[in-house]
């Protein structure tokens, strides 16, 4: 049987959590952590190694405390303080600077963090919470309408109610389908 995918695509905070699909956990093994790192190599260190199991577990931990801040935060109540704690003290960890470099007609600006692999990774996991957390879009965050789906997203289209309209959505469909269809008992 596959393995459901997470839904990647969305704000890199949202993707951090929706690393657990319809019951499966990403970060419960080395390889699976790995090709979500690669869906996400554009915006996330990649790993220089195979990743220990303190590793999945620091990547678990950082996804808890994330998804236990956005959800009052989301609802406009206070999220608990120790966790936005958390979240400080892990982008203290690896500052964020940019390095200046040249393209061969202007000047770039690339974000970098210095230190060892885990520590810039979950920096980088807990900047982007903070940057979805005080930003205009977390107004915007949904879960998913689907049966017992987890999954949040940000709507591009304020119609939408599914994370994924081929998956959720028609699950969806079908359901409400057969309810209209099948015969009486």
């Amino acid at each position: 049987m596959d393995r459901p995918q997470p839904l990647t695509g969305e704000h890199l905070a949202l993707d951090l959590l929706n690393t657990r699909p319809d019951g499966f956990d990403v970060f419960t093994d080395a390889a699976s952590t790995a090709a979500w790192l690669a869906t996400e190599a554009d915006r996330l260190p990649q790993p220089p190694g195979p990743l220990s199991s303190a590793d999945l577990g620091a990547l678990r931990a950082v996804r808890e405390i994330v998804l236990a801040v956005l959800v009052p935060a989301a609802r406009g109540d206070k999220p608990p303080r120790q966790h936005l704690a958390s979240l400080t003290r892990a982008q203290q960890d690896a500052p964020a600077y940019g390095q200046l470099g040249w393209d061969g007609t202007r000047v770039t600006v690339t974000d970098r963090r210095d230190g060892p692999y885990m520590t810039r990774l979950l920096a980088t996991l807990a900047a982007a919470a903070g940057e979805l957390l005080s930003g205009d879009a977390l107004g915007k965050v949904r879960m998913c309408e689907g049966p017992d789906c987890t999954l949040m997203f940000i709507p591009a289209n304020p119609r939408r109610r599914w994370c994924s309209p081929a998956v959720c959505g028609n699950r969806v469909r079908v359901a409400r389908y057969y309810n209209r269809h099948k015969l009486p008992s």
